[in-house]
């Protein structure tokens, strides 16, 4: 089907622009902004601004786009301190430049490109980014920036031709792009090297990409609509590889695509084939790709970070054991016997090292605490020995191998304590009992026993003997039933956060979170083999990650024990009652800040519907619905997730939702102004568009950094909560 009514973005369907005045004798044809007809105009100006009309959506765009390169990149280096979470993003692009593994709450694209930015300024990862610290020389950070900064100029360009898809006339165009380019916080969040221009850039490609593909309805199975769709998911899957706050954008997507299926399955003119080529096409456009882009981003994390590095210990023992430098399965002997000192890992996802330290539980039994900890020391070796219903046993005379069905006990290598449980509940999961540290080599009971169960291994099909980093074993407290099991549940203060080991009653073979694999292993008696030549599968590596990232996203809760000045509210964030100081605010520092109806009109019209009124066309309401009710459910989508959630937010999360309410506000604003006089029209969004333009303008040195004593700002606080001057 020829595309030529919809390919100039707002001159889409002419009947759209039809709705019935009353009075009105017809009609009137459509133009393609309404926003700009003009009454009556000479016949030599007519010419010109049929020039201007047809150049101003490549005009417009470049203008607005040479404004955004100077708000975004004036002075960018500034500034020659590691601000805020550049401390964070900064060292975690170094990781990839020295090829180090690491653990992270975020997929790992945007960080990626941090390391490109790097990469391509020439700098070697040495730089620890130590929040506050001076930039050496040989950190080109402006560079860096400034790479970043190139995400948040090509949201302004995005922001135009969304505005235009969503058939916006030309006014609300310009309002939608100036504020987006205005936008002080945009601005700044853009000029440093973090993660959030990144989300919003691919957040404002997947609305566009799904704007113009609603637009190409009428055009299905066309080339256009084959591209835009497979644009869509592209989009889909590099934002929720920056960030996770992603899938709302995808949700939004999502909810759009079921109606639109319903809505042709209702349509029983359409045939079956053609439904089902819908169907399909949405999966492969919408689901596949966008889970190809997601896999892909973590398939060249794990090839690009294949040495040794800091977060090793979220991932399984065969995964560390195949990274270089790692000292995991390095020399260890292959089988496991009595005597052998070892650490055990947690198969679960996420799970840890088994931990014990000498500070007891405050209640139950007040024994020592048992734990499992990411950070590997010495608190994580155990001992193997006999249970104590075995004859005496030399290990000088003979070696011994443990196996399925061996009962052993574990004890503590730097206290010398048994790993032990009773029948007293656990202190947080109070269903499952309590696992501490008791007694000595000498002192215990049969208390202090577990018996192996082994669950699988990846080496052999022998079970007679454990082995290190390839069998998972169980270990069951023969007296209470109960196994062993590490889940995501952290213990509190008192336990320094680390993830609550019970002894789980229920017996759920298939309860990763009960099994268990040795780590590390030492024995002089042993032969060294190298059990690392195993390699551990790409998808489940790939799941364990994703898991251990949204177990320790979830433990981003607000600690009652410490005050965190940063975060906030989501409630105070779209009434700008508190901004976020992005660094010290020392005198010789430069320092940043970040500030950050159409219900009514909905209601409205809905009243009015309800009572026989006939406002609206069928255009008129198709364009309420995807053009604004669409992008309020975006605002929605990505409002409501941090209402719900217990993590710590901060006012940076609120950035993806603040651009769908400028889309809807700026949906209100043509909507109302559509049936207003020309003048007044005009005279409205030049009112907006000079408050617009005057808020950045008032509030540049928030941008562009503010230096001297930080008194002298005290006319940028309008609120209390603003610490701008204190």
């Amino acid at each position: 089907m020829a595309d030529s009514a919809i390919t100039t973005g707002a001159q889409h369907d002419s009947d759209l622009r039809r709705r019935n005045v009353p009075n009105a004798a017809k009609p009137q044809p459509p133009t393609p902004h309404a926003a700009d007809d003009l009454k009556k105009t000479k016949p030599q100006s007519s010419s010109f601004l049929q020039v201007l009309t047809t150049w101003e959506p490549i005009i417009a765009p470049i203008l607005f786009t040479a404004l955004a390169l100077f708000t975004r990149l004036y002075r960018i280096g500034r500034s020659n301190i590691v601000t805020w979470d550049e401390a964070h993003f900064g060292k975690f692009g170094s990781h990839y430049l020295k090829r180090e593994f690491y653990f992270d709450v975020h997929p790992p694209l945007g960080k990626m490109l941090v390391g490109l930015s790097g990469y391509l300024a020439g700098y070697n990862g040495s730089f620890e980014f130590k929040s506050g610290e001076k930039y050496p020389e040989d950190v080109d950070y402006t560079f860096m920036r400034a790479f970043n900064a190139m995400f948040g100029v090509v949201c302004i360009p995005l922001a135009y031709y969304t505005a235009r898809e969503l058939n916006f006339r030309r006014a609300a165009v310009w309002l939608v792009t100036l504020m987006v380019l205005c936008e002080n916080s945009y601005a700044t969040i853009s000029r440093f090297i973090l993660l959030d221009s990144m989300l919003l850039c691919f957040t404002f490609t997947t609305t566009l990409c799904w704007a113009r593909f609603h637009r190409l309805q009428r055009a299905s199975f066309s080339l256009q609509w084959w591209l835009w769709l497979s644009l869509t998911g592209l989009s889909i899957g590099c934002v929720c590889s920056v960030k996770w706050v992603g899938f709302c954008v995808t949700a939004l997507v999502g909810l759009y695509t079921i109606e639109d299926l319903w809505n042709k399955f209702g349509d029983l003119k359409m045939p079956p084939a053609t439904l089902a080529t819908h169907l399909f096409a949405r999966i492969g456009g919408l689901i596949v790709i966008p889970l190809l882009v997601y896999l892909c981003s973590f398939y060249l994390h794990f090839l690009i970070l294949s040495n040794s590095g800091p977060g090793d210990a979220q991932m399984s023992s065969l995964f560390q054991a195949n990274l270089r430098g790692t000292e995991v399965g390095k020399d260890s002997p292959l089988e496991v016997a009595i005597g052998s000192r070892v650490t055990l890992k947690n198969m679960g996802y996420g799970g840890g090292l088994l931990h014990s330290h000498v500070q007891t539980y405050p209640e139950g039994s007040q024994q020592q605490q048992v734990t499992c900890y990411h950070h590997k020391d010495a608190n994580n070796d155990w001992f193997i020995y006999p249970n104590r219903q075995e004859p005496d046993y030399d290990a000088e005379a003979d070696i011994r191998f443990i196996g399925d069905g061996d009962t052993i006990r574990l004890i503590h290598g730097q206290t010398g304590r048994n790993l032990h449980s009773h029948a007293i509940p656990a202190p947080v999961s109070k269903s499952h009992y309590e696992v501490s540290s008791y007694g000595n080599i000498t002192i215990g009971d049969d208390k202090d026993h577990w018996k192996i169960e082994v669950v699988d291994d990846a080496a052999s099909r022998d079970r007679s003997r454990v082995r290190t980093l390839t069998t998972s074993f169980r270990l069951r407290h023969p007296v209470l039933g109960c196994y062993l099991r590490a889940g995501n549940v952290n213990l509190p203060q008192w336990g320094f956060k680390q993830i609550e080991t019970t002894c789980v009653k229920e017996n759920k073979p298939r309860d990763v979170y009960t099994h268990w694999n040795i780590e590390s292993h030492s024995n002089d008696r042993l032969p060294p083999s190298d059990p690392g030549s195993y390699k551990s599968p790409f998808l489940k590596d790939f799941i364990h990650l994703n898991v251990a990232m949204m177990t320790s996203n979830n433990a981003l809760v607000p600690d009652p024990d410490k005050q965190d000045d940063l975060a906030s509210k989501f409630w105070q964030w779209p009434i700008l009652d508190v901004g976020l100081r992005m660094c010290s605010w020392d005198d010789s520092v430069v320092k940043y800040f970040l500030l950050g109806v159409f219900g009514l009109l909905f209601l409205w019209y809905l009243l009015r519907w309800q009572r026989g009124y006939q406002d609206l066309s069928q255009a008129d309401m198709d364009h309420i619905h995807y053009s604004g009710l669409y992008v309020f459910i975006g605002w929605v989508l990505h409002y409501l997730p941090f209402i719900i959630m217990g993590r710590v937010t901060y006012v940076h999360h609120y950035y993806p939702a603040l651009y769908y309410a400028i889309l809807t506000f700026s949906f209100c604003v043509d909507w109302i102004t559509r049936r207003l006089n020309t003048k007044v029209s005009a005279v409205v969004y030049a009112i907006l568009y000079t408050i617009v333009v005057g808020l950045f303008v008032h509030f540049r040195d928030i941008v562009f950094g503010m230096e001297g004593p930080n008194q002298q700002w005290a006319y940028l606080r309008w609120f209390s909560k603003w610490r701008i001057s204190n």
